[in-house]
């Protein structure tokens, strides 16, 4: 962003070439804290370790993905988050700042009866970490019928919405959200995490996405253990889900995309990190700006390099200095190989 708020450059403003201009997503909302222990061996179960609290602000999945995504694409753009927050000051403050990057907050509720989600983030010195994450929060408390309640936005979308269902709210209500997309021809994003796989594979919800979100470990969930590799993964998916659409993220060892009967490795973009935290929740939204920008996967996928990319640069997991102009520096700075379609989108010549 620019002075004031004012955007400097932003990757979508709504044109001919613009397929999509509405993002529908559900998900956590809520905020959290990092801990920092001492020692890289794994936290025992009986174990007491000490450590410092760590000055970073920590966002749930739903708030990363719909600020990149609003800060990317424009106020051209309409994101709208569902979700629930509890009537306390970290639910004040979120809705706020959601708020202000431009979302409509008109879904998301404020509950008095549970807090808004509070995540502790447990951080080893070699930047691996754990993430504890409570189970009785507001976003808990998001219900299929909450969900219904956006059905005008989704109808009013169509074939020109995207819908998001991310992690931290029940499957049920995440399953809800898919099935109208369906019935009213949005593209469908899904994310899920390692332990949820199962019962999302049970609920057949991989058959009402498009796009599954993954990092390697849930990758792993899916394929099994005896598929060591991403290729050998991706290759599995791709036999049991012909029709799914998929991107695999680890790192600095870059990301998997599946663009058609293709795979593709996508090279991490190179960056001095500060913290992991947020980066596949920040790919994933370059991922889909790139989508509503007309780029096809293994494009939206170098996108999602970069964004994430820039998004390790900061402590926190909402890098407030990310947009598209700071994208596009990054693209220029730091050589990272760009096809045609992605220096046009950047304005790179």
């Amino acid at each position: 962003m620019g002075p004031r708020g004012v955007t400097v450059f932003d990757l979508a403003p709504l044109s001919p070439h613009s397929r999509f201009h509405t993002a529908i997503g559900v998900g956590g909302i809520g905020t959290g804290m990092f801990f920092a222990l001492s020692g890289n061996d794994t936290l025992g179960r009986e174990e007491s370790r000490a450590g410092r609290i760590v000055d970073r602000r920590d966002y749930c999945k739903l708030h990363i993905v719909s600020h990149y995504l609003q800060v990317l694409l424009g106020p051209s753009f309409n994101v709208i988050p569902v979700g629930m927050v509890g009537e306390d000051e970290a639910g004040k403050t979120l809705l706020g700042e959601m708020r202000e990057t431009g979302m409509n907050t008109g879904y998301v509720r404020t509950l008095r009866e549970a807090g808004t989600l509070f995540s502790f983030c447990l951080l080893y010195p070699d930047g691996s970490g754990a993430n504890l994450t409570t189970d009785d929060s507001a976003s808990a408390a998001l219900a299929p019928d909450d969900v219904r309640k956006v059905e005008r936005e989704l109808e009013k979308a169509g074939s020109a919405g995207i819908a998001l269902a991310l992690p931290e709210v029940p499957l049920e209500s995440r399953k809800k959200l898919l099935e109208l997309a369906t019935a009213y021809g949005l593209f469908r994003v899904a994310s899920f995490t390692t332990q949820e796989i199962d019962e999302a594979i049970e609920r057949h919800m991989f058959e009402l996405t498009d796009h599954l979100a993954l990092n390697i470990d849930e990758a792993a969930r899916i394929a099994g253990r005896s598929y060591r590799t991403p290729e050998k993964m991706a290759s599995l998916l791709m036999e049991k889900y012909p029709h799914l659409g998929f991107s695999i993220t680890a790192g600095e060892k870059g990301s998997w995309v599946r663009e058609e009967k293709r795979l593709l490795h996508i090279p991490a973009c190179e960056v001095d990190a500060v913290s992991a935290a947020g980066a596949g929740d920040a790919y994933l939204a370059g991922f889909i700006a790139g989508i509503v920008c007309g780029l096809g996967p293994g494009d939206s996928a170098r996108l999602g390099s970069l964004t994430g990319a820039l998004s390790v640069t900061s402590p926190h997991t909402i890098h407030k200095g990310l947009d598209a102009e700071a994208v596009r520096r990054l693209a220029l700075d730091s050589g990272y190989p760009l096809t045609a379609p992605l220096r046009s989108l950047l304005c790179i010549v």
